[in-house]
């Protein structure tokens, strides 16, 4: 298994803003936050890639936790955005599955 930053996170090695925790899925505050509320959503098992999944189903969990932390964080009503990075070209800079749940302010199309 690759190591990675998230893996320590998960593994409590590293420090980190936790928000959720469950026994497939942390979420954390991301520490360059690109909007006022900006969570990564990262399945406790070290997969590099969206390209890399064989359990679909851990994928639908992620969805789930992101719509309950959006109603937490009071964004769900005002919209949010949800989104993978994938490899290099795609802006993905750790290689660890992660969803990117942001909201708080107006996002703007096309986002990148």
């Amino acid at each position: 298994m690759s190591r990675c930053i998230f893996c320590d996170i998960v593994e409590g090695k590293a420090p980190a803003d936790i928000v959720y925790k469950d026994e497939k899925i942390i979420a954390i505050k991301d520490i360059r936050p690109q909007a006022p509320i900006h969570l990564l959503i990262i399945p406790r098992e070290h997969i590099p890639t969206i390209l890399d999944v064989k359990d679909y189903g851990l994928v639908g969990r992620m969805f789930e936790v992101a719509n309950m932390l959006a109603k937490e964080m009071g964004i769900a009503e005002d919209g949010f955005r949800l989104v993978f990075n994938c490899n290099r070209g795609g802006g993905q800079a750790v290689y660890h599955l992660h969803l990117h749940l942001l909201g708080g302010r107006q996002m703007h199309w096309p986002p990148g």
